[in-house]
């Protein structure tokens, strides 16, 4: 199964109850599969980065054993209106 941008999208929406979720395919020439994700979820919460990080990998362990690159910014949402208003 290919990995797409929108299924990436989705299933993070869906398991994280994510509010915003933006996925970059960065796949150079698309032969292999490369993705940058901002993952915006009250889940966040009180956890730490790399709790957060666990939390997507979690989510998509079985679409990282095909992707070759996988970068991720996870906020929380009020993180994510900060961020928003610089």
């Amino acid at each position: 199964m290919a990995v797409t941008a929108d299924h990436i999208r989705d299933k993070l929406t869906k398991e994280l109850e994510a509010v915003h979720v933006d996925v970059e395919d960065t796949s150079p020439n698309r032969c292999a599969a490369s993705f940058k994700v901002l993952v915006v979820s009250s889940q966040f919460e009180g956890k730490p980065l790399l709790q957060r990080h666990r939390m997507v990998n979690t989510c998509l362990a079985e679409e990282l054993k095909e992707i070759h690159a996988f970068e991720q910014k996870t906020l929380t949402p009020e993180q994510w209106e900060k961020q928003k208003s610089q």
